[in-house]
């Protein structure tokens, strides 16, 4: 599948010398503005279904069905960055994330503005599915760009301040979702409202991003950044087929096979927490709609230094090892869900702490096996290697945070899914120090290469 519009920007000659610089300056900040822009717009049309679920269950659904239907973003999602991210991987990123963002915007204001949409836990199910593959569109299309245009010893660096976009476009559901009612009055704003702004987010993330720097007249970002990852050579430029990039550098990576699993386990917690958030809070701790909103907003926009503190950690403390700052992450992040889980209702004050500060962990492992990722493969295969992690993270723990953890509060409480969040904590741990050691050679290795270059 290679649809023209999808088709590889083609080379342009290189230009003079005394030009690469400031051309190479000026095009990585645009290129950069717009993936950090573009995905912020996706999760604007992502997660809002979340805040419409009380509405739903005030409608009389349970919280097993509403599950079952918040599957279908994750099962779509998960097969999708897998997919999509290998057809990403030989398409053009500028027109790739775009048209995903479109098309996951007008799934979204479909459901908010046609009845019948909501009328059914059948008919959620197949349009959240619908937006769940359109939305493996986003992340794809920016790994390659950012593989692209930033080096390996820059990227973890630049990766934890491109994933703040997932806080920026998460967060702002909650004050989105408050305007909503405030102009239109009736719930379902909440999903059509966001997608009619993502609409606009997709035109900006257009104008500013470019496929390649070959594309753009500048030679590849290796030899700007004078930074070869370990085994590369001139082949790693071409495009490389389906199969070659499935066979060649993903199926049999044991590495990338570790830390997809730890990533199912990391998205379990991740959305075990924010997607039943707002029932949580309402049910169990007495907040309002307004708090539950609020409280939404910080937990996404916590991560924002927790992020960038922990592609700090990784690069500069580290020095580019990504195992370490993860484990560290999940350990704390495990003893802020005790806090939140066990604090008595009435106490806000500590339930939004310990909301803020699992906010504050969680993207960071998020973002860092993604860049584990991305290290592990050649850059014409980056987009495969993150949707593998992808497929994991959410057919596994986005999954079973939304089918599985409905049907166990349902049976067993609030208690019954605090406790299967804290063992995905901890299997996310085990299975991230796995590639500990394999790290530490790789880094041996990687220095090696560059000074006998």
């Amino acid at each position: 599948m290679n649809f023209n519009i999808f088709q590889p920007a083609k080379h342009k000659e290189v230009i003079p010398l005394n030009r690469r610089d400031p051309e190479y300056k000026k095009l990585r900040l645009k290129v950069f503005l717009g993936i950090f822009i573009g995905y912020a717009g996706y999760y604007l049309v992502r997660k809002n279904f979340s805040l419409v679920m009380p509405d739903l269950i005030d409608q009389g659904y349970t919280k097993t069905q509403l599950g079952f239907a918040l599957s279908g973003v994750s099962i779509a999602y998960g097969l999708s960055k897998f997919l999509m991210g290998n057809i990403s991987d030989r398409s053009n990123a500028r027109n790739f994330l775009t048209a995903g963002l479109v098309l996951s915007a007008f799934t979204m204001i479909f459901m908010g503005l046609v009845p019948f949409a909501t009328s059914s836990i059948t008919f959620m199910f197949i349009l959240l599915f619908i937006n769940g593959w359109f939305q493996g569109m986003g992340w794809p299309a920016s790994g390659r760009v950012m593989v692209h245009w930033f080096s390996t010893k820059e990227r973890g660096t630049k990766m934890s301040i491109w994933n703040v976009a997932h806080n920026v476009g998460g967060g702002l559901i909650g004050p989105a979702a408050i305007i909503a009612i405030a102009l239109f009055s009736d719930w379902e704003s909440k999903l059509y409202f966001p997608g009619m702004v993502a609409l606009f987010v997709a035109l900006i993330a257009y104008i500013l991003i470019r496929d390649t720097p070959q594309s753009c007249g500048l030679p590849p970002i290796e030899e700007y950044k004078n930074d070869y990852p370990l085994n590369y050579s001139k082949a790693h430029e071409k495009e490389f087929s389906a199969k070659e990039i499935f066979f060649n550098y993903v199926f049999n990576n044991r590495m990338l096979w570790y830390i997809a699993i730890a990533n199912a386990f990391v998205y379990l917690v991740r959305y075990g927490i924010l997607d039943w958030s707002p029932t949580y809070l309402e049910e169990a701790k007495g907040f309002s709609v307004k708090e539950t909103g609020w409280a939404y907003f910080a937990y996404e926009y916590a991560g924002i230094p927790g992020t960038l503190l922990c592609g700090w950690i990784s690069d500069k403390v580290f020095k580019g090892r990504r195992a370490p700052a993860t484990i560290i992450y999940m350990i704390l992040v495990l003893i802020a869900v005790l806090v939140y889980w066990q604090n008595p209702p009435g106490n806000i004050l500590v339930d939004n702490l310990a909301l803020v500060t699992i906010g504050f962990l969680i993207y960071g492992p998020v973002m860092l096996i993604g860049v584990q990722a991305l290290d592990l493969v050649p850059k014409k295969a980056a987009g495969t290697a993150a949707g593998l992690t992808g497929l994991f993270g959410y057919l596994g723990g986005a999954l079973f945070a939304n089918i599985a953890m409905g049907f166990v509060v349902d049976q067993w409480g609030w208690d019954g899914g605090f406790i299967v969040i804290i063992l995905a904590c901890t299997l996310s741990i085990i299975f991230t120090a796995f590639t500990w050691n394999r790290e530490i050679v790789n880094l041996r290795l990687q220095n090696d290469h560059n000074e006998n270059r």
